[in-house]
């Protein structure tokens, strides 16, 4: 053992004094009966990893100074017993997030500590996120966050209003530089391919990396139940009572699934990394075509009417449908953001009739200086 071990054993064993000091404040201010204790149980955690890294402390030979706080922790706990422990929750879970692998390249920790540090960001991240609530209320709102009803009607209208307003300001360039109807509409149709076939490919790329992702995060999981299963158990119990949950029935529901592998799996995977094991973020294939059809269906608007019409009447059509399609969109926007119909419609018309305004004059300004 060098020196710098000798270091870095006495800032491994700092942060977790300053860590349990904080909690056990925590604990002490926390109104919520049940995660009080779920942060005296952390605090415990904690204390059991500074008394690891006090026995390697002395087996270097070196001193092993009496545990105090430092100036920072003790700031922390006067906060927490000023202002609560809510008050610095979003700061330790946002702490506990930074340091969650800490323990990964050190050779002296075992697999469960380093599980527990990763379990702690996780729990502490769970918590925060719905800060504020008492832990019956959490558990009645479990798994609000997988309702896929309004993120599904949000990316359908979003992803029809880019291929409108992307292909309406594209086939209002065109048609100032005053080309013939022909060009436009090829444009136009050139436009919706490669903006759906961009949208389509973003889309696999993001949700299949999402999948790879979860799945590596899932094959971990399942590694850390087989190496430790007592101390994912008890993960599962502290989880369950941060949501209100008495700790005796905490733990009964957790022993109960944890006998299981393939149920504490998915258990493990819903309650700490809010994966759905069966569908793992979707399908990637699904997501791409809906994505390509929904731009499609908005792009193809004001590509229309110079398919059947010439001239001046082709793009006075295709503003005026391009016009109608934004208001039905605006319309459909109000649905999740509960915002007035006509201010959500109106400021639609504006943004998308504006861009394409734009282009027009672009456009025109284009073709006028391009002809002889």
């Amino acid at each position: 053992m060098t020196s710098a071990d000798v270091k870095r054993y006495r800032e491994n064993l700092q942060d977790e004094v300053d860590s349990a000091a904080v909690y056990r404040a925590m604990a002490s201010t926390e109104p919520d009966g049940h995660l009080a204790l779920v942060y005296r149980r952390l605090a415990e955690v904690e204390e059991r990893h500074a008394a690891m890294w006090e026995q390697q402390i002395a087996k270097a030979g070196a001193t092993v100074a009496p545990r105090r706080p430092s100036l920072r922790s003790r700031i922390l706990v006067a906060l927490s017993r000023r202002f609560g422990a809510r008050f610095l929750l979003p700061t330790m879970a946002n702490l506990e997030k930074v340091n969650r692998h800490v323990y990964d390249r050190q050779p002296e920790t075992t697999r469960k500590m380093r599980g527990q540090e990763r379990s702690h960001a996780r729990l502490l991240g769970l918590i925060a996120g719905r800060s504020g609530m008492e832990g019956s209320t959490l558990a009645r709102i479990e798994g609000r966050h997988h309702a896929v009803g309004g993120n599904a009607l949000r990316a359908a209208v979003l992803g029809a209003n880019d291929g409108l307003v992307s292909n309406l300001s594209l086939v209002m360039g065109v048609a100032g530089a005053a080309m013939s109807e022909r060009a436009v509409l090829v444009t136009g149709l050139a436009g919706l391919l490669a903006g759906a076939c961009s949208m389509a490919m973003g889309e696999w790329i993001s949700v299949q990396s999402s999948r790879e992702l979860y799945e590596k995060q899932v094959r971990v999981e399942e590694s850390e139940i087989a190496a430790i299963p007592d101390e994912e158990r008890e993960e599962l119990a502290l989880i369950y009572m941060a949501k209100g949950l008495p700790e005796d029935e905490a733990q009964a529901v957790a022993g109960h699934i944890m006998s299981d592998e393939k149920t504490a799996l998915d258990a493990m995977a819903r309650e700490e990394l809010g994966i759905d094991t069966s569908e793992m973020g979707g399908s990637p294939w699904t997501a791409a075509a809906s994505s390509f059809l929904l731009f499609a269906l908005g792009a193809v608007v004001p590509v229309l009417p110079f398919a059947v019409l010439r001239g001046a009447g082709a793009t006075l059509a295709s503003i005026a449908v391009s016009a109608a399609a934004l208001v039905l969109i605006g319309v459909a926007i109000t649905l999740f953001t509960g915002r007035g119909v006509l201010f959500t419609a109106a400021r639609q018309l504006l943004f998308g009739l504006g861009a394409a305004a734009v282009t027009f004059g672009i456009g025109h300004a284009i073709g006028a200086a391009l002809v002889p």
